[in-house]
């Protein structure tokens, strides 16, 4: 087994999807839409926080832009889609009014802030740091609410209320009911042999995905009665090389999940009937993170070098940073019955 290189494909769009103008000038760390309206908003490591407007006609028009002082790990709009909050490697959150275009510090930590989500429920952001620690933050208050002392460094989160799971280094998952943020809810060893890339809470709060650096998926559940639904799968691999789950994204109305990798591709599988949907043809780099729009009509993905093979692998003078948008067809995020006579 080897963790792979990159495909020969010479072409960053294969599945002619639509193209996403001026996009961020290096490698692009998340993606957002709003809850509210078809507005995407793209984190970079060039310190940029854009966003485009996308119309009903397909048209993408570029909207509004900051540039923060270090580069940005994480991106999340808050519940009225009035305001977007940026940051990590300045250790800190800023919130960006749209309207004013008005910037305030909302979140500090001592280490880059990885992961940061907003909690519509609670009117709070939850941030995930290097620093080994959960901070939940009132908007109104410079100090957090609450911070959560953790085994280790964020390396994955998602919030699905009350439903909160945190991926960190060394494999742990943690898992908080949002009734009770001070206490864990329940921690594991995650069941995949290696790091973990990615996590993603189901659409209805049971459980929750893990991808791991080596090609393969953990579909997990919280409640003890359920672990015998518990199973893994491999994926983003081809041949001996394997390749990392960098982002995982429910399906909004049919809950089908969809998977985007470091071998370029993104798939759409069902849990519940245990398979793929549809595989759809890789890029040619890496796509490192993706998401849903609030209806599921449109899947916002980035195909940008993600670091996974480290510094050989990049060239500063070719490497090329895209944003797509891929309309589904109901066949790729519907689920349908498992086939008679499959195992």
């Amino acid at each position: 087994m080897s963790f792979g290189g990159f495909g020969s494909a010479a072409n960053h769009n294969p599945n002619k999807d639509i193209e996403v103008p001026q996009p961020p000038t290096d490698g692009i760390s998340s993606l957002s839409f709003s809850p509210t309206a078809n507005f995407l908003v793209a984190s970079s490591w060039s310190g940029q926080v854009l966003c485009w407007d996308v119309q009903q006609s397909g048209q993408v028009i570029p909207k509004a832009g900051i540039t923060l002082d270090k580069p940005v790990l994480c991106s999340a709009w808050n519940g009225d889609g009035s305001a977007v909050f940026a940051g990590g490697c300045d250790n800190g959150i800023k919130m960006w009014n749209l309207a004013t275009n008005q910037q305030q510090q909302v979140a500090q930590h001592d280490a880059p802030i990885r992961h940061c989500a907003y909690i519509s429920q609670m009117n709070m952001l939850v941030t995930g740091s290097w620093d080994k620690t959960l901070k939940y933050w009132d908007l109104r208050s410079p100090n957090p609410v609450h911070t959560q002392q953790l085994p280790e460094r964020v390396y994955a989160m998602d919030c699905t209320h009350p439903l909160l799971v945190v991926g960190t280094a060394d494999r742990d998952i943690l898992v908080f009911n949002l009734a009770n943020p001070q206490q864990v809810f329940k921690q594991i060893k995650s069941p995949l042999k290696y790091q973990t890339r990615s996590v993603s809470c189901f659409p209805d709060a049971t459980g929750y995905l893990i991808g791991s650096i080596e090609g393969r998926v953990a579909v997990q559940h919280v409640d003890d009665s359920l672990q015998s639904k518990n199973f893994t799968f491999k994926c983003h691999r081809d041949g001996s090389d394997v390749y990392a789950v960098n982002s995982m994204s429910f399906h909004p109305q049919h809950h089908t999940f969809v998977t985007a990798g470091s071998d370029g591709a993104y798939n759409f599988w069902d849990k519940d009937s245990k398979q793929r949907l549809k595989a759809m043809a890789k890029a040619n780099a890496p796509i490192p993170c993706g998401s849903f729009n609030r209806d599921g009509s449109i899947y916002g993905y980035a195909v940008s070098y993600d670091w996974s093979r480290g510094a050989a692998e990049h060239n500063p003078s070719t490497a090329k940073n895209h944003i797509l948008l891929h309309a589904p067809a109901e066949s790729e995020v519907k689920g349908r019955a498992r086939q008679a006579g499959r195992r």
